[in-house]
């Protein structure tokens, strides 16, 4: 009798040994396995337990978290969605996350191991820790002014704080209301695919995922390149360019908008925005400097992030001299997000250093302790101080007594630059107006704004549509909205 004891004793061993073996094969060789299957559901319905950490802008929160009862129990809300739609993205239960939502995930859904004090116990516990909050770099009033003066027209803006690269306002128009993709029901299904099919493409990012050809904006990093390759030495000298210009190697003629373009100086055709004489000083300056130029200011970098990532603005460095004259003037193959050309305005008001954009602040645990401090990166200088000095002169005198006018405040300097930038087929389409620029209060020792505005209206017409009339009196207002003036 005590041998089959035994022997049952031991074949119970042996099948609970297989159970704890078989326990350790689930739970932690094919944990990976379970936990990716699509047929699991408790790790969403655990992600959705809770409420999400927030992204703040000026200090309050512009989203929050509603408790629906159901089984994925909290959903996201945005105040102000449509406004800050470019910034914070969506937060889906059923299309994941986009932007902020989706790059800051880990602090908002509560994920990241720096929420945990003691992420050892959580892992034992399986609790789950609060979601952090995002704090970012935007300046409500200017985010306002920018929504404000786009007015649904399609277009975009971009301003940054020269001195440290915090990224004051991102707006695009048309926009949509992030808390319409919130949920899971069929209601959200509708809003996605009527999104998705609007020709307006609300939910394109035009600050940071679109570029356009800059046009005549781009002739600041073309005088940057002249300046400093020493192709100019005088902004007030006459220049041997004719009007028309006859494109190299080509029967092509370059004519102007403006008149008194024959041989202008620097100076003048920069502030009344000559054609000829850009296209002409691209040539002299070459591919070579002219690309290192472009590439200094951010151009053909594809890995700018900010933290989400921005499309990368480009200048073709293999060009023939025609297509380089055309090139110089913001045509030809160049393309530019309204945040490029932010950065080229901020580089020349920051003494010719550019500092890269960031958009978060810090992130912090919800009673507010700091768990990350800022994006900030190192800046690098991208042309001569000097040639930032004259640059910003030339700026000046575009607001002062050029083309920009309508962006003129009161009481502040204010340097910029129009474009009008062609596009489509025999350059059909209406154009984009562009307009750069930057302000400095009379007291301060430096610029505290730089604004890129870019307005691609279909409806307005061809004649209307320009850097200076359309553009200007927007950044203008979102210089002062940071200024506070």
């Amino acid at each position: 009798m005590a041998r089959y004891i035994r022997h049952a004793c031991g074949f119970c061993a042996l099948l609970l040994a297989a159970l704890l073996v078989n326990a350790t094969r689930v739970q932690v060789v094919q944990s990976g396995e379970y936990d990716g299957n699509p047929a699991n559901r408790r790790a969403t319905i655990a992600r959705y337990q809770q409420p999400r950490g927030d992204i703040l802008v000026g200090g309050r929160p512009v989203t929050g978290s509603v408790d629906t009862g159901e089984q994925l129990r909290y959903e996201r809300t945005y105040t102000d969605g449509p406004l800050y739609a470019p910034v914070t993205g969506f937060a889906s239960q059923t299309y994941g996350t986009a932007f902020l939502e989706h790059a800051e995930d880990g602090v908002l859904a509560g994920t990241d191991p720096m929420l945990a004090p003691l992420p050892l116990w959580n892992d034992v516990t399986r609790g789950r820790t609060p979601g952090g909050d995002v704090v970012t770099t935007l300046h409500r009033r200017a985010q306002e002014a920018a929504y404000r003066g786009l007015a649904g027209r399609k277009g975009a803006v971009a301003a940054v704080e020269p001195a440290t690269g915090r990224i004051l306002a991102l707006v695009t128009s048309p926009s949509y209301d992030p808390s319409e993709l919130s949920g899971n029901n069929e209601a959200v299904a509708s809003a996605w695919a009527r999104l998705n099919d609007d020709p307006e493409k609300p939910m394109l990012n035009r600050a940071v995922r679109q570029t356009y050809p800059p046009g005549s904006t781009f002739k600041v990093v073309t005088a940057a390149a002249a300046l400093d390759a020493g192709v100019v030495t005088d902004l007030d000298a006459r220049t041997d360019s004719p009007d028309p210009y006859r494109l190299p190697g080509t029967t092509t003629r370059l004519t102007n908008e403006a008149d008194g373009c024959t041989d202008a100086s620097v100076r003048d055709a920069f502030e009344w925005s000559c054609n000829t004489v850009f296209a002409k000083l691209g040539v002299e300056v070459g591919v070579r400097d002219m690309a290192a130029t472009a590439q200094a200011f951010g151009f053909n970098d594809d890995g700018l992030r900010i933290p989400f990532s921005v499309s990368p603005s480009t200048f073709d460095t293999h060009v023939d001299r025609a297509q380089l004259a055309l090139s110089s003037i913001g045509q030809y193959n160049t393309r530019a997000t309204p945040l490029q050309m932010a950065m080229v305005a901020a580089a020349v008001a920051d003494g010719g250093r550019l500092r890269p954009p960031y958009l978060v602040e810090r992130t912090t645990r919800r009673g507010g302790e700091t768990i990350a401090g800022s994006g900030a990166r190192p800046g690098r200088q991208v042309m001569r101080p000097a040639t930032a000095a004259r640059l910003k002169e030339l700026m000046a005198g575009v607001v002062r007594e050029g083309t920009g006018t309508r962006a003129a405040i009161p009481g502040l300097l204010v340097g910029g630059k129009t474009g009008t930038a062609q596009h489509g087929v025999g350059n059909s389409g209406v154009p984009y107006a562009w307009f750069v620029s930057w302000a400095q209060a009379e007291d301060a020792p430096e610029p505290q704004v730089a604004v890129a505005v870019v307005v691609e209206d279909a409806s307005a017409d061809r004649g209307e549509i320009s850097g200076g009339g359309d553009a200007a009196p927007i950044a203008k207002e979102v210089m002062r909205a940071v200024l506070g003036v």
